[in-house]
């Protein structure tokens, strides 16, 4: 609101919404109460009932659906927010973590398991980024609603889970390191929704495809090379396998899974985006077209972008669906 909002003005960005639709008692409550999208037979009812052709009553829904969309200038200051965070939460973690010893030898992670201090940095790195998702679950209730809503709860709530089991088994020193190298790609992302609203193409595209190449080297080359490693082999060779043993390596194993698969949605929209000669707009609320012909073009060049962010895990508003995802 005193930051994100001001800084959106700046760069040309109007708090104005899509063009409202005609007031029409009968249409707003075939809207409200029986469908948003009515088909072939209901609009030739109401083109009789109301002795409008039906072109004008599809017209008139897009309209209305628009009506309950966000903002781009809500979108932005959504996406100024994570960034901020995400940017922050990242340089506290690589700072913190670049003087600890199981940065540079992973073994560490397990020698004198688990008896390990829990120093304050450690402390506040991980409450900062468990508060973070709860407040995320609990905003997208409030937040701008788009067309993945339940899968980023599930993914909040997983992520949550995997935040929690760690710090109570005291996983931390490993858990820091997946916090850290997932948080280094969701910045990026945002950065290129940004560029995005505020209709920097060149900017957009350069961030975007930035994020691509940090995404796939962090999440297909260093997370299995380097944490998957000692979780399933240095630690069993260290204090072998203890009782959450199984669990723990098996949350992170599915987490490797969904890596592959986003990073195969982020170089198919990356490959999409060379064609076409740019990364196409957010296309889980943004506006619809307002003919028949708009309709044609938008379907032909509809983005396909998705986020996380926030990843995860952890695409907080990332690739998901061929859509930008949280994030």
């Amino acid at each position: 609101r005193f930051i994100a909002k001001p800084c959106a003005i700046s760069l040309g960005i109007q708090d104005s919404g899509a063009h409202r639709a005609q007031p029409n008692a009968v249409l707003e409550k075939v809207f409200t109460s029986i469908t948003k999208s009515p088909d072939a037979k209901r609009l030739e009812g109401l083109s009789k009932q109301l002795d409008w052709d039906v072109q004008k009553i599809q017209r008139w829904f897009r309209h209305r659906r628009n009506q309950d969309k966000p903002t781009t200038l809500r979108k932005f200051c959504e996406s100024m927010w994570r960034f901020t965070f995400y940017l922050s939460i990242f340089f506290y973690g690589l700072r913190f973590l670049w003087t600890a010893p199981w940065f540079w030898d992973t073994r560490q992670c397990w020698y004198n398991y688990p008896f390990q201090p829990l120093t304050s940095r450690l402390y506040y790195y991980y409450i900062l980024e468990l508060a973070f998702y709860w407040s995320l679950m609990f905003s997208q209730f409030t937040d701008i609603k788009r067309k993945d809503f339940l899968i980023m709860f599930v993914h909040h709530l997983a992520t949550i889970g995997l935040i929690t089991f760690s710090y109570m088994n005291n996983m931390v020193r490993v858990g820091t390191l997946v916090l850290c190298l997932h948080d280094a790609s969701d910045f990026l992302l945002e950065a290129a929704k940004l560029a995005n609203y505020a209709k920097y193409q060149r900017v957009c595209d350069a961030f975007f495809m930035l994020f691509g190449v940090v995404f796939i080297v962090t999440r297909l080359g260093i997370y299995p090379f380097w944490i998957l490693n000692t979780t399933l082999f240095e630690s069993w060779e260290l204090i072998g396998p203890y009782p959450s043993w199984w669990l723990f390596n098996g949350l992170l194993v599915t987490l490797q899974v969904l890596h592959i698969i986003w990073s195969y949605l982020i170089i198919r929209t990356a490959s999409k985006a060379l064609v076409r000669g740019k990364v196409s707009k957010d296309d889980r609320s943004d506006v619809e077209s307002s003919s028949e012909e708009e309709d044609v073009t938008s379907n032909s060049t509809k983005g396909v972008l998705s986020t996380s962010s926030n990843g995860s895990n952890r695409l907080n508003g990332h690739v998901a669906g061929g859509q930008w995802t949280g994030e």
